[in-house]
């Protein structure tokens, strides 16, 4: 039996009423909710396979509410990655999302793979936010952009794949950066040594 089980936590932030909670259950059902209570807080665990090799999420679905910023602090303190929210026919979630980006980085204190989501594309006629605008935000932040339709399912899947796939790019890069770390300390350690002030040497 696997004893290195591949396992990532996500979160799922964004303000109220973006569709946090329809894409979740969109991509571990393959159903959209119309109607459903305000979110206080869910988790779900989805096994996969994505690109051949499995994982295990755990996926944390937030708020968004104000009152509910506590709970969800914490749950960036232990994600892995991100999804950043906010609904095309909103400009206030739009602008909650820069806010959003700057909290994580503050508390996780280091970089982490996260994806700007832009839902209800498929509500073309009440769309607020252009691509261009969403796309232009997203690259200010350094952070890749998508637009997804909870409804519809378009690019769903594709984008808790691309943060796993983030993910798994990210751990490339630390076990390399350790493996450098690794090999600095081996090479220090067998520099020769410098004059100490004693007054003596060692011929061989």
């Amino acid at each position: 039996m696997a004893t290195n089980q591949e396992k990532h936590t996500i979160v799922l932030l964004g303000g109220g009423s973006v569709g946090k909670s329809c894409l979740t259950i969109q991509y571990l059902q393959g159903r959209f909710v119309q109607d459903y209570d305000p979110t206080v807080e869910e988790s779900y665990t989805k096994i996969t396979v994505i690109d051949n090799k499995p994982a295990t999420l755990q996926l944390f679905d937030t708020a968004g509410q104000t009152e509910f910023r506590t709970v969800e602090n914490l749950h960036v303190q232990k994600g892995d990655a991100f999804l950043l929210v906010f609904s095309l026919t909103s400009r206030t979630s739009f602008a909650a999302i820069r806010k959003i980006h700057d909290r994580i980085k503050k508390i996780k204190e280091t970089s982490v793979p996260i994806l700007v989501v832009g839902n209800k594309s498929d509500l073309t006629s009440e769309r607020l936010i252009s691509r261009e605008d969403a796309e232009e935000a997203a690259k200010k932040m350094g952070i890749p952009y998508l637009e997804t339709s909870a409804k519809t399912g378009e690019n769903v899947t594709e984008s808790f794949e691309r943060l796993v796939r983030l993910l798994r790019g990210g751990s490339s890069k630390r076990r390399d950066n350790k493996h450098d770390e690794r090999k600095k300390k081996r090479n220090n350690s067998t520099d020769i040594p410098t004059d100490n002030g004693s007054g003596c040497c060692t011929i061989i």
